[in-house]
């Protein structure tokens, strides 16, 4: 686990999508339509940390309607088919008017590693590749897909709250 006082000064969490809200597993029909599986208390968990002031985004290389989907249902900013998620997110940083020392990305497979480099808080999820360890300083207990998220949110919620009334969501 993370510090709590690193947790605390959190701003910004940009998430991946494959591999961090769901399992990684992609199921398709014989008509082409995917679908995935997500963790579905992850969205208490980021309406929590949505009404503590956090922003919240998911930038996806894919760009897929199944990603639209679950980010409508999450009231998630989402921004699909990038390439490059570490310019995504330093332009995302600007768009909210966070700095990327306050900004966590987290994220599961070794393209996420440039966007590991631009932020002060880089977060790989439990069942992450393995060459991503050298590149984050927290990967959660759980997988993605199966509570990952809502760990994340959870800590940096409860981070916040213990941090003697400072204001740092915010």
């Amino acid at each position: 686990m993370i510090d709590a006082n690193r947790l605390a000064v959190v701003q910004l969490i940009v998430f991946d999508f494959d591999g961090v809200f769901t399992d990684n597993t992609v199921y398709v029909t014989q008509d082409g339509i995917e679908s995935v599986r997500c963790w579905r208390s992850d969205g208490l968990g980021l309406t929590r940390l949505r009404s503590a002031g956090v922003k919240l985004l998911i930038v996806s290389t894919e760009n897929n309607p199944v990603v639209t989907a679950r980010a409508t249902k999450l009231r998630l900013p989402c921004k699909q088919g990038i390439d490059d998620k570490a310019e995504a997110v330093l332009l995302s940083c600007r768009e909210f008017g966070v700095t990327p020392e306050r900004t966590m990305f987290v994220g599961n497979d070794i393209n996420d590693i440039p966007a590991f480099a631009v932020v002060g808080l880089p977060v790989a999820v439990a069942d992450a590749h393995p060459d991503v360890d050298l590149h984050v300083i927290w990967r959660t207990k759980r997988p993605g897909g199966f509570g990952a998220v809502r760990e994340i949110c959870d800590a940096v919620f409860n981070a916040g709250r213990l941090d003697n009334g400072r204001d740092n969501h915010g």
